[in-house]
């Protein structure tokens, strides 16, 4: 049986944690679920009760999601945020993923596929609604690299960046390559050291970006 998960929901409306509490606390695999109001008070939780995810809404006051995120990661560089926003605009999608969330769902996301995006998050991996997808693409194709002076990555640490690309966990990656999840850890250290990046969503952009990976690699049944 896979660790329980514990959340943290971090959203103005109640009747929005109301929702979502009643959501998650139907799995098994989720354990325990934590609620704020705003980014203040998810700042407090978080250094008391460390969650495994954290829900983000983005529009709060007294500050802003994405000024919860960053405040948020300093303290807890391990947080696994994942941004549950009505809003897919550019100046709300990039701001996030650049603090350091690990995903960025829509709120008409169905249930089953939030679910599923909090056990990813919870694993490692990344999550993007389709639409954020589509937004990041065409952002890494019209923006020019910042990284083009960053320290070459070495043949093993391109094939491990292959596979954090197509979301895959520390393990996984350490099963497929037959080598220990420490070695791997230390390679995705060396990774976002050399190329200056924050966190895996920031290492699969770039990795997009440079071809090293195609948005759907690894899918059995890619759009056309």
């Amino acid at each position: 049986m896979s660790k329980p998960i514990t959340v943290l929901i971090v959203d103005d409306h109640p009747i929005v944690r109301k929702g979502l509490r009643t959501l998650l606390l139907s799995e098994a695999d989720i354990q325990a679920v934590y609620e704020a109001e705003n980014g203040l008070e998810a700042v407090q939780i978080v250094q008391q009760h460390q969650p495994q995810v954290i829900l983000m809404d983005l529009v709060m006051a007294p500050i802003s999601g994405v000024e919860a995120i960053t405040r948020i990661k300093s303290i807890q560089p391990t947080a696994r945020i994942l941004v549950l926003t009505a809003f897919a605009e550019d100046d709300k999608v990039f701001p996030a993923i650049k603090a350091g969330a690990s995903g960025y769902v829509l709120k008409d996301i169905p249930p089953e596929e939030l679910l599923q995006a909090i056990r990813d998050v919870a694993n490692g991996r990344s999550f993007l609604h389709p639409t954020i997808a589509a937004r990041l693409m065409r952002e890494i194709h019209q923006t020019s690299t910042p990284f083009e002076n960053s320290e070459p990555l070495t043949e093993r640490e391109i094939e491990v960046l292959r596979w954090i690309a197509r979301g895959l966990s520390n393990q996984e990656i350490a099963a497929n390559l037959h080598v220990s999840e420490r070695t791997i850890t230390t390679h995705i250290s060396n990774i976002l050291d050399k190329l200056h990046l924050a966190n895996r969503t920031q290492a699969t952009l770039y990795a997009l970006r440079k071809g090293i990976a195609s948005l759907y690699d690894g899918e059995t049944n890619p759009p056309t």
